[in-house]
């Protein structure tokens, strides 16, 4: 028996819904202690053999964006990757793309909001000059809509994510199980530091986003990102400071 299976020998069921996981607090304690001692692969596989489906990973496509989608696609290169393309993203962001779907044959769902660039200006102006409330509801429009609708189109009941703790004071609390709005949300490198992450990449021969050595370490849309050499700190990198969070992954920043 190969060491990836036998980590699954002793591995604890879970025969509960969503629902039923969110309200069961020494289930969630439980599962969640197995799964923080076990390694990002085996979170991955555990969530295949015993959460419901369909799954689906969501990414950004952002600077380290490849550990999970290289982690996820080993387990089941047929999971849709969720990709929301708000139309501002930086062209290096669709040349990463493209070559991550090329190096790890991607199963990628692109959703967008239905309402043009030059529409959505026309009507909207700028929003994400337009203070918290404006970024909000460009978030909401652009990211946010489109994500939901992408979880609703696929019947996603287990959503994969690439968010890690060390990322943000608004993650630091992260499970490497939850749930989200009804359905089962997996963090398998929810633990990882910079250097884990680091070391997988080199490992297996994965690449940084593009505009990572231009000091663009976390990467959205071209009009609200900036590097650091733009910034005196990390809190600012992105949304200029107003917040750290999208909105997609119901976390505030």
């Amino acid at each position: 028996m190969s060491a990836a299976a036998e980590a699954l020998v002793d591995a604890p069921r879970l025969d509960l819904a969503a629902a039923e996981f969110a309200q069961d607090a020494a289930a969630g304690q439980r599962i969640n202690d197995w799964l923080g001692s076990v390694d990002a692969a085996t979170r991955v596989r555990w969530s295949l053999a015993h959460l419901p489906g369909p799954f689906a990973l969501s990414s950004s496509f952002g600077a380290q964006a490849a550990v999970s989608l290289h982690l996820v696609a080993q387990a089941d290169p047929a999971i849709p990757v969720i990709l929301v393309d708000t139309g501002y993203l930086f062209p290096e962001t669709y040349q990463f793309i493209e070559q991550l779907q090329k190096q790890l044959n991607l199963n990628i769902q692109r959703f967008s909001s239905p309402q043009p660039v030059a529409e959505f200006e026309a009507q909207y102006g700028k929003l994400w000059e337009q203070g918290r409330a404006g970024l909000d509801q460009y978030l909401e429009l652009r990211k946010v809509e489109p994500m939901r609708r992408a979880l609703q189109t696929l019947g996603t009941q287990t959503w994969f994510a690439g968010l890690r703790r060390s990322q943000a004071e608004s993650r630091a609390k992260l499970k490497p199980l939850e749930v989200r709005d009804g359905r089962f949300k997996v963090h398998p490198i929810f633990d990882w530091s910079d250097r884990d992450v680091y070391l997988y990449l080199k490992a297996h021969g994965l690449p940084y986003h593009p505009l990572w050595d231009q000091g663009y370490i976390s990467i959205g849309d071209w009009h609200s990102t900036k590097s650091l050499s733009e910034v005196s700190s990390a809190e600012e990198l992105r949304f200029s400071g107003l917040k750290r969070e999208c909105g997609i992954h119901g976390l505030e920043g």
